[in-house]
Formats: C-alpha cells, structure tokens, sequence
C-alpha cells in the first residue's frame, strides 16, 4: 500500500511540475550564478566566469572556423526583401537556422542547456548581440552564459562566444519593468579574436519602428536542437508593447528576433522588437516584445560604446 502511495505522491508532483512549466512564461532556468552590476545596469563580466563558460559549452559541442563574411553581409546589406506572408496556419514550425541568431546556453549544473534566444546586431565594434532582460538578469546579472550562433544538432558552425559586458536598463534591474525586458551583450569568441559580427553577419537596428509590420520571429524552443520560425505581422498591444499572434513559439524563444524587412538573399533583417516584455514573452498563442523606443536606443547605445 505504502508503494502505491508513494507512487500516486510522486505522479501528482510530476503533474503539477509539468502544470508550472506551462504556465511559468519563457522564463529561463533559475539556481545558476548571478552577480551585481552598478546602478544603471551595466555589468562586466569577469574573464575568469566567461572563459568557464566557454570551456564548458565547448566540450558539448562540435565546432568549426568558418569563413568570415563580406563586409556588405556582415552589416547587413540591404537586398531583395522577403514580403514576409503570414505563415499559414498562423504557428511556428521548423526552419533553417540564421548564423545570426542562436540559442543562448546556461552552463552550470553540467550538461549545458539553452533557455533563451538571441540575435547578432550592427554595431561600431561589431561585437552585441541582443536579447530579453529576463534572459540574463534574474535577481542578478547571470554568470554562466555562452551563444552558440546558426547553432543545430548540436554543432557550433559560428563558434562559441561569451560575455564581455552586460546592459539591461535600470528598470529592470530594480523593478523587472515589462517595458524594458531588453538587453544587450558586447561577446567575445572563446578562441581567437574574431568579431562577432564579421562571422555571422548582423541584423540592423530600428528603434521608434512602425507599430504594424509584416514580421519574421525565429528562435529555439528549450527542447529542440533545431530553431522554429513564424511569420505575421505586428500589432501594438499597449503604448509599450509590440504584440505577435503564432502559436508554438514556447520556453528557449524568450529574446528572439522580432525582425522585418528581410533580405531574402541573406537571411538578414531589421530588428524592431525582441520576444518579452508583457508576462515575460506571453504564451504558445501570443508573444510579445517591448517596443524600442528611445529608452531602448540609450541602452543600445550605452552597451555599444
């Protein structure tokens, strides 16, 4: 009797775990280290933690030295845009991965494992990548963190990048401010001295966009070794939140490119949103980005310098 107790104890707590999760948002995986940035939410990461990181991320991954791009690719040169239909039924299926955009990987507690999204953008230094605030700063900035770009089945074709600097706005170091579930990451590769964004190329920035957009949102779920993809177009939720209607864009999408004017050539658009904000990215249906307004090119332009 006590067996069967045991094991009717031990389904229930199953379920209601496996209830949590559903109905817990994008929220990346809690219990890793964290430390404190400085009053504006700037962080330096210190090399000793990032290279942990990185050691660790590449022994679970196979990897590569690509070929860096042009120069007109990595900028993100302007080509054939995709008209971007809207996808059809309105849900997120598999894609072909982007060399700029890739999971972001949590690499305590051994085998590491992606919770997050994130996408290279054009900078001076060529270096930032951006992402939702909740990704990285959990009651403190997140130590453990590596990006494996164009990652899938386990291969890093990009390489392995890490930290140098985090920048999240105040607000949401203080408050966790839906409005400002925005971050930005300066990346360093594990080996060599490569920028970022002449490997992978880069999406261009647009802050103020229009509110009502044809829009692209790829990322991967926390399951998947392949990124999922969606296409339809934007709606303004609030004065300061972007709304995207897909189902299937569930945990590991948080952060993931809202991006528009697509060049068809090259995979690579304009970033006018990243998955967060409203209830830390919304559920399977809806998703939701901050919009980038001024606040956020400050902070771009802050993590940028």
């Amino acid at each position: 009797m006590r067996l069967r107790q045991l094991a009717l104890l031990a389904a229930v707590v199953a379920a209601l775990a496996a209830v949590g999760l559903l109905v817990a948002g994008r929220v990346p995986a809690t219990g890793g280290p964290t430390a404190e940035g400085d009053s504006t939410g700037h962080f330096e990461q210190p090399r000793d933690q990032a290279d942990a990181a990185g050691r660790a991320m590449k022994a679970a991954v196979r990897t590569q030295a690509p070929a860096p791009l042009s120069a007109p690719a990595a900028r993100g040169a302007a080509g054939r845009k995709d008209p971007l239909p809207a996808s059809s039924p309105l849900a997120a299926a598999e894609a072909e991965p982007s060399p700029a955009i890739g999971p972001l990987f949590y690499t305590t507690g051994g085998i590491p494992a992606h919770g997050c999204t994130a996408s290279v953008v054009h900078s001076p230094r060529g270096d930032l990548i951006a992402t939702a605030a909740h990704c990285v700063h959990t009651g403190g900035f997140r130590t453990d963190i590596a990006f494996v770009p164009g990652y899938r089945d386990g291969a890093a074709p990009y390489g392995v990048w890490v930290p140098v600097s985090v920048d999240v706005a105040p607000e949401w170091a203080d408050d966790r401010d839906p409005d400002h579930d925005v971050a930005f990451l300066r990346m360093r590769p594990v080996e060599g001295s490569a920028r970022l964004e002449r490997v992978t190329g880069a999406e261009r920035v647009r802050f103020d966009p229009p509110r009502e957009r044809p829009t692209r949102v790829l990322g991967y779920p926390n399951e998947a070794e392949r990124p999922v993809s969606c296409q339809n177009a934007t709606a303004a939720e609030s004065g300061t939140q972007q709304r995207f209607d897909c189902e299937r864009l569930p945990n590991g999408t948080s952060g993931s490119p809202f991006l528009t004017d697509v060049d068809a050539s090259t995979g690579l658009g304009t970033l006018a949103g990243v998955l967060g904000g409203k209830d830390e990215g919304g559920d399977e249906e809806t998703s939701y980005s901050p919009y980038l307004g001024q606040a956020a090119k400050k902070l771009y332009e802050r993590a940028a310098r």
